[in-house]
């Protein structure tokens, strides 16, 4: 592409392709991402929170985006390129234990926490549309979250989840419920392959803000990155428990994690598949039909 062509050191290459958009190499310390279905205006909110987040001074790389231009309609960024291993591949190639892939998660969830988050971090739309509103609390502005999105996926749910109709007023009232003082930055998606290793074992970087990152509790983090480590694999419900033991043993309260893992699965039930046909979407009812989670609300 000729955008990125002023910053290259060699060869376009195309290197990923994403829900969001496809990633080239520049060559040097450079990436070029062209985003499918967001303009130059729709990407500043984003610019601005990475400046936000890169003032927290983080012992792990972010992104950081160093110019942004539109083409033919779709929103074209020059990034730094952050390199390391994906954590899962770490674990698997033996450069880290398990154990070690466990301590990362709470490394970064409890980095998170001593955030601040500011106005740019306030400022960014969730799934397209505005987050939070000048009255609305963490809790009011997540439970309305979850009342926009079930309406996408109320009829897959209803017939999929246990007594869904009392599950989502359930959930709606208890996250109204919920007050956090001090907002800290929310990744909201907290999982292996967003998570870079360096050959030392340490964490290099923390990718893919901005489809569910915001101001909120940092709560939220520690509830659904222990589901993430490992959703689909054999040991996923043993994993997810020992994660959740840990959070709990650090100071997350283990009823307000279940509470954002239910709102977490109607919010994103749908998202990647409307047809309720993948896997993330069965991840979804069966995180609403578990017991703990369903003796949360």
């Amino acid at each position: 592409m000729k955008f990125f062509e002023q910053y290259a050191e060699g060869p376009v290459e195309l290197i990923g392709q994403g829900m969001e958009g496809a990633v080239y190499d520049l060559g040097g310390d450079l990436v070029g991402k062209v985003w499918f279905n967001r303009s130059a205006a729709e990407i500043q909110p984003l610019h601005s929170f990475l400046e936000e987040l890169a003032a927290q001074k983080l012992s792990f790389r972010t992104p950081a985006i160093q110019a942004i231009d539109e083409v033919d309609g779709r929103a074209v960024s020059v990034e730094a390129k952050l390199s390391g291993t994906p954590l899962q591949a770490a674990v698997e190639t033996g450069l880290i234990s398990q154990d070690r892939g466990f301590d990362i998660f709470a490394e970064i969830v409890s980095a998170l926490g001593a955030t601040v988050a500011g106005p740019a971090s306030k400022a960014l739309p969730l799934l397209q549309r505005p987050f939070w509103t000048d009255r609305a609390s963490w809790g009011e502005a997540l439970a309305a979250l979850v009342l926009r999105r079930a309406t996408e996926s109320r009829s897959h749910l209803q017939a999929d989840v246990d007594n869904f109709d009392k599950v989502l007023p359930q959930v709606v009232s208890r996250l109204g419920d919920v007050q956090v003082d001090t907002p800290r930055i929310v990744h909201g998606d907290i999982c292996t392959p967003n998570l870079l290793v360096n050959e030392e074992g340490q964490t290099a970087a923390l990718l893919d803000w901005g489809f569910l990152t915001t101001a909120g509790d940092n709560t939220f983090d520690a509830g659904t990155a222990a589901g993430f480590y490992d959703m689909y694999g054999p040991q996923a419900r043993a994993i997810d428990d020992l994660l959740l033991d840990r959070f709990e043993s650090e100071g997350h309260s283990r009823e307000r994690m279940l509470l954002y893992r239910a709102a977490y699965a109607i919010v994103t039930a749908t998202i990647y598949s409307p047809d309720a046909s993948d896997g993330h979407y069965r991840w979804c009812v069966a995180s609403l039909n578990r017991p703990d989670v369903r003796a949360s609300l």
